[in-house]
C-alpha cells in the first residue's frame, strides 16, 4: 500500500509539467531538470500510481495522458494551489483583508502616548483587524511573548528580559503639570514652592503615597505633601483640571492634554528614561507581526515633537 511518505512535491510538479507540456523534453525544461531526471520521476510515478500515465503519441510528437492521468489532473491542480498557499501563508500579510487580532501589552502611560496615533493608523490600513491593549505582567511577560499570549510589549528598557528583541521607541522625561489658571501662575517652579504644593501621585501598584520623586527629595533632606494617590494615569488629567493639585508626569503623556493643563520643568534632577518595544525572536520574520511593529514605530515617531514624518 502506497502512503503519503512515498510521494514528494517534485513528483507532483513532474505530473503537472507533463500535463501542461505533453512532452518530456519540454517538461524537463519547465522544471529546470535534465530529461533523464524527469524520465526517472515518471518511472517512479508509474510505479506508485500503477498506471502508465503518459504514453508516446501515435503521431510521434509528444505524450498522451492516460484516462487515469486525466482523472487526476483537477485534484492535482487543487493540491498544488493549496501547497503554494501553504508555503506563502507565513510570509504574506494583506492588511486590507486581515482579521488578525493584535495584542499589545503596555501600561497606561505608553499606551496613552501611542494609542491615539496607532489606532487610526491600524484602522485605516487594516480595517478588519482588531487591536487589544492589555496590562503587562512583568513577571511573566517574556513567557507571554513566547507563548503568543501577547504580540509585543511596550515598556522601559529595564523591563526587557534576556533573549527578547527590542527597539527604542523614544526617550521620555518628567515635567510637573497643573491646571490652566492655577493660582500659582505659570512661571518656573522653585523647589520650595514644589514642596509646599499639594501633589497627586500615580501609584501603579495602588494605594501608595511616596515614589521615585519622594526618594529624590529625601536625598536632599526635603519632602512634599502627596494629598491624593490614584492607580491610573488616565485619571490624572481629570483630577488636575478640576483641582489645585500638581503632578509630575512624563512629558509626552501630558502633551495630549495641553488644552486643559500647563506644565513646567520639575525643580529637581529626574533621570530621563527610554520606552522600548519588545517582542520574541520567533516572531521576527512573521509578516503580520513585522507590519504591527512598523506601525508602532511610526506612531512613536509621530508622538515625538520635531520628529520627521514616517514614510
Amino acid at each position: 500500500m502506497k502512503t503519503l511518505a512515498d510521494f514528494d512535491v517534485g513528483l507532483l510538479l513532474t505530473l503537472d509539467a507533463l500535463h501542461k507540456e505533453k512532452n518530456v523534453t519540454h517538461a524537463a525544461a519547465r522544471l529546470n531538470i535534465t530529461q533523464s531526471a524527469l524520465s526517472a520521476r515518471l518511472t517512479r510515478l508509474r510505479h506508485l500510481l500503477g498506471d502508465p500515465l503518459f504514453i508516446p503519441s501515435t503521431s510521434g510528437r509528444g505524450m498522451v495522458a492516460s484516462p487515469h492521468a486525466l482523472a487526476l489532473q483537477p485534484e492535482l491542480t487543487r493540491l498544488l494551489d493549496q501547497w503554494t498557499a501553504f508555503i506563502g501563508t507565513a510570509k504574506v500579510f494583506d492588511a486590507a483583508t486581515s482579521r488578525r487580532i493584535f495584542r499589545v501589552a503596555a501600561t497606561d502611560n505608553p499606551a496613552s502616548i501611542l494609542a491615539p496615533d496607532l489606532i487610526p493608523l491600524v484602522r485605516t490600513e487594516a480595517p478588519h483587524a482588531k487591536i487589544a491593549f492589555t496590562t503587562p505582567n512583568k513577571a511573566t511577560i517574556a513567557q507571554d511573548l513566547e507563548d503568543g499570549a501577547v504580540d509585543v510589549f511596550v515598556g522601559v528598557a529595564e523591563d526587557g528580559a534576556p533573549g527578547l528583541m527590542g527597539r527604542k521607541l523614544f526617550q521620555e522625561r518628567f515635567v510637573t503639570a497643573q491646571r490652566r489658571g492655577h493660582p500659582r501662575g505659570t512661571g518656573p517652579l522653585s523647589l520650595d514652592e514644589f514642596c509646599a504644593l499639594d501633589h497627586l501621585l500615580i501609584s501603579t501598584s495602588g494605594g501608595h503615597f511616596s515614589g521615585m520623586i519622594d526618594s529624590a527629595l529625601a536625598e536632599t533632606g526635603r519632602q512634599r505633601n502627596v494629598a491624593v494617590s490614584v492607580q491610573s494615569y488616565a485619571l490624572a488629567p481629570l483630577m488636575l483640571s478640576s483641582t489645585d493639585l500638581v503632578c509630575t508626569l512624563p512629558k509626552r503623556f501630558l502633551e495630549r492634554f495641553e488644552g486643559v493643563l500647563d506644565y513646567v520643568d520639575a525643580p529637581l534632577e529626574l533621570a530621563p528614561f527610554e520606552v522600548n518595544l519588545f517582542w520574541h525572536p520567533r516572531m521576527s520574520a512573521d509578516a503580520s507581526h513585522s507590519w504591527l511593529r512598523e506601525r508602532i514605530l511610526r506612531s512613536a515617531r509621530r508622538s515625538t515633537p520635531g520628529a520627521p514624518a514616517a514614510g
